[in-house]
């Protein structure tokens, strides 16, 4: 036990003479602003290589599209219509789900869509752009809303 405390007495006073050296607090001092400089800069540096990028697991419709017949306003099931969206030569036709057709889902390209039914005249829609989303992890979804006419 006396040999641990000697030991540890003789570490504070070399600890205690060379802090209270003013040359060595002075070098001291410079070299931990210089490392905490260089780590700052280094933290707020921005990277130029490809970082990786944690993208969520949620699946996203870039077409989320509302049916009405034109005449009452009424919203259009997939009972009543379909809807088809193309882009070149992939073709889809969207799947229904409770008041929307969606479609393209995760897939950018440019689709126009074909809304046809038994009893209403086929709309062809001008072409929409699906794009990604800054970090290319999932499409940036457009609501679109069609008024079909009553043949």
């Amino acid at each position: 036990m006396v040999k641990y405390k000697k030991a540890a007495f003789k570490r504070a006073v070399f600890f205690i003479r060379f802090f209270l050296n003013k040359r060595s607090i002075l070098k001291n001092m410079k070299r931990s602003y210089f490392i905490l400089l260089l780590c700052t800069l280094m933290a707020c540096s921005k990277s130029t290589t490809d970082d990786a990028i944690t993208c969520t697991e949620e699946f996203v419709y870039g077409l989320n599209v509302t049916v009405r017949d034109a005449n009452t306003d009424v919203l259009l099931t997939n009972d009543e219509v379909t809807v088809l969206a193309q882009d070149n030569d992939y073709s889809e036709m969207l799947a229904f789900s409770s008041v929307v057709f969606l479609g393209a889902g995760e897939r950018p390209g440019t689709y126009i869509l074909t809304v046809a039914g038994a009893n209403y005249e086929t709309l062809v829609s001008d072409p929409i752009t699906i794009v990604l989303t800054e970090d290319e992890c999932h499409v940036i979804p457009q609501a679109i809303e069609v008024r079909v006419q009553p043949n």
